[in-house]
């Protein structure tokens, strides 16, 4: 009786501790299926979001006009010079003479602002479309304009990249419901449409601060960092402002490997830079340097072209942007009653169009490019 009661006692606990274990294999089949399940929906979602923003960009790359006669003279036109060795000159691209002495390289470089290894990276697909479109495509249909053509699908292509990086982050990060906003705004406002697929540096600053933007709300601070340096060495560099807070946020999470991405992205660009200015001007001479100097230290007389109001950006921004614009005038006041949710990281993602649009406010001469950095945000 004695041992009976034992072993009864020995199968009760056995019983116990198995319903207690809120582990089984049902269970852990079930967990399977639902993170299968949610795999699925999240790829789902990424094809849905490269698809709406592939369309928009592939309307953009083909019926969008060309804005801005910066674009033609300074990019399209020596891109052509590259390609078919024929196309005018702006004085931005002038050699002139140079000093010998190194304090007069810093100080007085003569012109040579614009930076061909921007042009070049564009070659990478404008060089091999015309070599195929000159021996497949009759002259009487233009081969030229097919060219042109593919570089703009390029661009789009980009865009795509960039920009479904961020949604996507911000779908994981935030919801659907706020990336899906974000993704609205991305594809049908008038702004993103022509600042996408323009042949312009402050539109390669635009994709690198999506790409950037989305990384960094990915937890990738490092990856973050190098596409800044990439926006602002290859692209534009006055938009270093705009990249300043991620940047410094980054730097601060995860200093070594952020700061060691960064530090040597950017001295890559600048080495290969300066070897290609090199090439091109026949001289030992930085076009980021000497469009920096040209501008900040020389004051670059860029009144000469136009002055307008402090209001412009802010016109322009509503035109533009419409409703979405004065939603992100306001997210500052309304950040303290939804930071609980949104969390600090959402308002470094979006400060980069404070400063850019105060500080652009502040110049002079305004142009509507000039704010192509500050889109996607």
């Amino acid at each position: 009786m004695a041992s009976s009661s034992t072993r009864q006692r020995r199968q009760l606990a056995a019983t116990s501790s198995s319903a207690a274990d809120p582990y089984t294999k049902t269970d852990k089949s079930r967990r399977s299926g639902k993170e299968e399940e949610k795999g699925g929906e999240e790829v789902g979602w990424i094809v849905t979001v490269v698809i709406g923003l592939g369309m928009l960009r592939y309307m953009s790359a083909t019926s969008n006009i060309i804005h801005d006669c910066d674009e033609v003279f300074n990019y399209w036109e020596p891109l052509h010079f590259l390609l078919y060795n024929s196309g005018f000159q702006t004085w931005e691209y002038r050699q002139g003479n140079h000093p010998h002495s190194l304090l007069l390289f810093l100080l007085f470089s003569q012109f040579a602002l614009r930076s061909y290894l921007y042009i070049n990276f564009h070659q990478l697909v404008g060089a091999p479309a015309s070599w195929f479109f000159s021996l497949f495509v009759p002259d009487d249909l233009n081969p030229k304009v097919r060219v042109f053509y593919a570089v703009r699908l390029f661009l789009g292509a980009i865009s795509v990249v960039a920009d479904a990086t961020l949604v996507v982050a911000l779908s994981r990060n935030y919801g659907k419901r706020l990336a899906s906003y974000a993704l609205a705004m991305l594809c049908l406002t008038s702004g993103c449409f022509f600042a996408t697929t323009s042949f312009l540096p402050s539109s390669f600053s635009m994709y690198a601060m999506s790409l950037s933007s989305g990384l960094f709300l990915l937890g990738k601070h490092a990856s973050a960092v190098a596409v800044a340096s990439v926006g602002v060495l290859l692209g534009w560099p006055f938009s270093i402002l705009a990249f300043l807070p991620i940047t410094f946020y980054s730097l601060a999470k995860r200093f070594k490997p952020t700061f060691a991405a960064g530090a040597l992205t950017s001295l890559a660009l600048l080495g290969l830079s300066l070897l290609v200015d090199y090439h091109y001007y026949g001289r030992w001479t930085s076009s980021i340097l000497n469009l920096l100097l040209y501008n900040v230290k020389s004051g670059g007389e860029s009144h000469l072209y136009g002055v307008e109001g402090p209001l412009f950006y802010l016109r322009n921004g509503f035109n533009n942007f419409n409703v979405c614009f004065i939603l992100a005038l306001l997210l500052p006041l309304i950040f303290p009653i939804a930071r609980r949710k949104y969390g600090p990281d959402l308002l470094i993602v979006v400060s980069p169009l404070y400063i850019w649009l105060g500080f652009m406010s502040l110049q002079p001469h305004k142009e509507e490019r000039f704010a192509f950095s500050s889109c996607c945000i």
